[in-house]
């Protein structure tokens, strides 16, 4: 049964909160501008994103420097730029996957492939693990999957701090979401994939957790958060890459592909170095795509100076 819109409380009404229904309120008009007037607004948001100075220029200058020492200055500053503009579309996407209408929804152009690796899982009865990583059209991608793929997928995310801001977006995603479950809510999530459900999340953050292990992620030690072995282990879902790109014409590829062979294992390390390479030949197709400005390498194993 799918999630209910979470109630409304008077208390979100309180002059604290003012700046994030500020920020909804403009985040929702973005959604429901005319396709075109939507990119060129993104487009411009980019250009003005990718002059401003400051920590989230310099966080994703450090992480391509780190994830492509194979390239010349040159050719990782245009990465870069190419990056910092990749933001602007990021908002409208986002704008356009929490708030945009079934008829917009409907308009986007998008191809889905390997959408028969879900199918069968699911004939099967047994839970899907669509493991994705954080590009900035992720929330869009989801979207799309469910109503262009005619998919019924869960997904796990983490509270937002404001509480009107978690209120908004709890709301647009139980439009299409069948459930959204918190990234402590391990109990219901195995549940939900015991019962032949389908979870959608990114594993690919520095969670700063006590379940991480130190894994390569472009030959660099990430801090990766170990619940794709678990959640597999104890639910006996398979793994299914998720992965997705906008295409230079605007329109959207979505892939699914085969399910990760033998998995879990019994080594958490190792399933967890498997999840990260998944993620890593993702990157590798879209690289500008990627969310670089987070702190991916911020916790490091011991002994080893940090790195931002």
């Amino acid at each position: 049964m799918a999630d209910a819109p979470p109630p409304f409380h008077a208390t979100l009404l309180s002059p604290r909160h003012w700046p994030a229904w500020l920020g909804l309120g403009l985040i929702r008009l973005l959604a429901v501008l005319p396709p075109a007037l939507r990119l060129g607004v993104g487009r411009f948001l980019g250009e003005v994103f990718a002059r401003l100075p400051g920590a989230r220029r310099r966080i994703a200058a450090r992480n391509l420097e780190l994830c492509f020492p194979e390239l010349g200055p040159a050719e990782r500053a245009r990465m870069l730029e190419a990056n910092l503009r990749d933001v602007g579309l990021m908002l409208v996407e986002f704008a356009l996957g929490w708030f945009g209408g079934a008829r917009a929804i409907q308009r986007v152009a998008v191809s889905i492939e390997g959408l028969e690796h879900l199918q069968r899982a699911r004939a099967e009865g047994r839970g899907v693990l669509l493991t994705g990583a954080h590009f900035s059209h992720l929330e869009l991608a989801g979207r799309l999957l469910v109503e262009h793929g005619g998919q019924c997928v869960a997904g796990m995310y983490r509270v937002h701090g404001d509480a009107a801001f978690e209120w908004a977006i709890r709301r647009a995603r139980a439009r299409y979401a069948d459930r959204m479950f918190r990234k402590d809510e391990i109990r219901a999530t195995v549940r939900y994939l015991r019962d032949g459900g389908c979870v959608w999340y990114a594993p690919d953050q520095d969670m700063r957790g006590k379940d991480a292990v130190f894994v390569p992620f472009f030959g660099v030690p990430a801090a990766t958060i170990t619940a794709t072995h678990h959640l597999a282990r104890l639910s006996g879902a398979c793994v299914i890459p998720f992965f997705h790109r906008r295409l230079d014409d605007g329109s959207y590829v979505l892939r699914l592909e085969a399910p990760l062979a033998g998995f879990p294992g019994d080594d958490v390390v190792a399933d967890t170095a498997r999840v990260n390479a998944a993620i890593e030949r993702m990157v590798g197709e879209a690289p500008t795509q990627y969310l670089w400005i987070h702190q991916r390498f911020k916790t490091r194993p011991a002994g080893e100076p940090r790195v931002y």
